[in-house]
């Protein structure tokens, strides 16, 4: 007899172990399917190993000017076994809490590979060989992403690398070639370039990071230019060959092409969903360009089997780990029938941990324009803001969008040092449907870096400060 529960989720992400313990805590009995370990990629190849060894390039960077900060350390070498050492312990310790997790909950964890019998009934070919059957009265699919590749680049993780190949790397390299300059590709270009690479970066698109907005895009290649990264923008890489230990990219910019030479080729354009080995057809489960086709409610065309995060179909533009856990977290309410608020993508804020930080929420000025909107626009650079010169991070600014009659915030752009972790402020902002006035208003610390986000809002009423 396979063993009942009110909810059986595969897939052990971000998604998936926090909708586990949401459903857990209202009361449903809850299984979790896992291939690998839980945590997936965001935790063991992606989002926090990333920012692991990040942080780590962060310091070599400030400490390249040791001297002025009134410190004596010598020349500042990167010793990359400690760092990936470090990675690991960083992994290691979360994992360990993802674990303790589940036991605390009581959740019925199952590593293995999961299909669907049924749309009510979950086998799992377990890691210790043997299988079982999950009957479920809902159940999840929270199976994430993986990167892809395009026609004419096939990823070997030897030479051509995807971002888990590049993590994995144990020496850093003396160049590298990196295709796609959204967020993994600019994190990787400002990690590699900290550390003493040659990177060169690729973009099809007008600007880096081409998803944002363009001031913000267009700053970060100065940046990057300062650095002494190398970008080709409006290009795209026709074929990569491998000529003994160097790969040669072919890349066609207008009616020209050029070679690009590199110890290694990084392939960051992007992510595919993870659906095979599913059996989706058994539950009835419709795929729809690669993707899971989903209601308003995450409920696939299966009732009482819902999708979130990367492996679904939607109008949102962004993979982010944290909007898979809010997904969960809403269809797990919703089958459990509690209270709850539906996710509103609109105030998704989108971290990018390059060198200097992106962060953004809501619509780019293009976008608003685009939208019909009256814009009013308010910048304050990080110039003359005292905490950015007291810790030498005077580079980037903050860029408030809002609608000119009534005040409305419709998007919030930074670029410079912590700015994942001011947008917060923003965030918040635009989910309460807060004015550019009441931004203004607010009373920010000083000496903070938050008070160039109050200049900001100030600016697009004509009433800035300190500038």
């Amino acid at each position: 007899m396979a063993e009942a529960y009110d909810l059986v989720i595969v897939g052990g992400g971000p998604g998936g172990y926090v909708g586990a313990i949401r459903a857990a805590q209202l009361g449903l009995r809850t299984a979790l399917v896992e291939r690998e370990k839980l945590g997936g990629t965001c935790l063991h190849v992606g989002c926090i190993p990333t920012k692991a060894m990040l942080h780590t390039a962060e310091l070599v960077e400030h400490l390249k000017d040791a001297t002025d900060l009134g410190l004596t350390v010598g020349d500042v070498g990167v010793n990359f076994a400690a760092v990936q050492r470090r990675k690991t312990r960083v992994v290691e310790t979360l994992h360990k809490g993802v674990q303790f997790l589940m036991r605390k909950n009581k959740i019925d964890v199952f590593i293995g590979e999961g299909r669907f019998l049924s749309a009510q009934k979950v086998g799992v070919a377990l890691a210790d060989g043997s299988e079982t059957e999950l009957q479920a009265r809902h159940a999840l699919i929270a199976t994430g992403s993986a990167p892809r590749s395009i026609p004419g680049i096939t990823i070997d993780n030897r030479r051509i690398l995807d971002s888990t190949g590049a993590l994995a790397l144990e020496q850093i390299p003396k160049s590298i070639a990196i295709l796609g300059a959204g967020p993994v590709g600019v994190e990787f270009a400002s990690l590699f370039r900290a550390f003493g690479s040659e990177v060169t970066i690729i973009e099809l698109l007008p600007t880096l990071v081409p998803l944002e907005d363009e001031e913000v895009g267009q700053a970060l290649e100065r940046s990057f230019a300062r650095r002494g990264i190398k970008t080709i923008t409006q290009a795209t890489a026709k074929s990569a060959q491998m000529q003994g230990e160097r790969v040669k990219i072919a890349v066609a910019k207008g009616n020209e092409t050029q070679t690009v030479e590199a110890q290694y080729l990084l392939v960051a354009i992007g992510r595919g969903a993870v659906t095979q080995g599913l059996a989706l057809d058994e539950a009835g489960v419709a795929v729809e360009g690669g993707t899971l086709k989903v209601d308003e409610h995450l409920q696939t065309t299966a009732a009482g089997v819902y999708a979130i995060g990367d492996v679904i179909t939607g109008a949102k533009p962004f993979r982010l780990a944290h909007v898979a856990s809010d997904e969960a977290i809403a269809v797990v309410e919703r089958i459990a029938g509690a209270e709850g608020h539906p996710l509103n993508y609109d105030t998704v804020p989108r971290p990018t941990y390059s060198i200097p930080q992106v962060a953004t929420v809501g619509l780019s000025e293009k976008q608003a324009r685009e939208q019909g909107y009256q814009v009013k626009v308010g910048r304050f650079s990080f110039q003359p803001n005292s905490k950015a010169v007291i810790e030498g991070s005077r580079e980037g600014f903050v860029k408030v969008v809002t609608e000119a009659k009534i005040g409305e915030i419709l998007g919030v752009h930074m670029i410079g040092s912590w700015a994942t972790e001011l947008l917060a402020e923003g965030v918040a902002a635009k989910y309460l449907e807060a004015t550019v006035a009441e931004l203004g208003a607010a009373v920010h610390s000083h000496p903070t870096l938050s008070e160039a986000l109050k200049e900001a809002a100030l600016d697009a009423m004509g009433r800035v400060i300190h500038s």
